[in-house]
């Protein structure tokens, strides 16, 4: 797999009927190896290891109702209370962001109304404090830590 602009992880792959899958320790299964995915386990290992995220309040991969139609976000991260830390989006590596890409998180995020967005291609990342009031994206350098949110 391509190398991406996270700290290398240590996860196990293996193969099966021709297809590698990789250990998901947060859906606690198998799934298919695809570049979208390393860049979720990698961006997963970003927000726990760098951003000491706790792993109990980290979703992946669920379903979410947007506008009556069923979609599943990438990942995100709740706060103790259950209120929307963190919503996530990732794409594959040669997958360029664009505006579509911003415009499908923002569409996700009127579902759950995060204050931080994070959209990655494990090489590009970029991250947004969502002002709900005004609802546009203000870009921030980086991603504070769960300490620093949590204050």
């Amino acid at each position: 797999m391509e190398q991406l602009n996270f700290k290398p992880i240590s996860l196990p792959i293996k193969n099966n009927e021709n297809k590698k899958h990789i250990w998901d320790p947060f859906r606690k299964k198998w799934v298919l190896l695809t570049p979208e995915e390393w860049v979720r386990q990698h961006c997963l290992a970003f927000l726990v290891d760098e951003k000491v995220f706790p792993k109990t309040l980290i979703n992946v991969e669920k379903q979410l109702i947007v506008d009556g139609v069923k979609k599943r976000y990438d990942i995100i991260v709740f706060s103790p209370q259950g209120k929307v830390l963190l919503l996530v989006e990732c794409k594959a590596p040669n997958v360029i962001i664009s505006q579509r890409t911003f415009d499908q998180i923002a569409q996700y995020n009127r579902a759950v109304q995060s204050h931080l967005l994070m959209v990655t291609n494990g090489i590009n990342h970029y991250f947004c404090d969502m002002k709900q009031s005004d609802d546009h994206y203000h870009f921030i350098e980086n991603l504070p830590s769960y300490k620093q949110l949590m204050g």
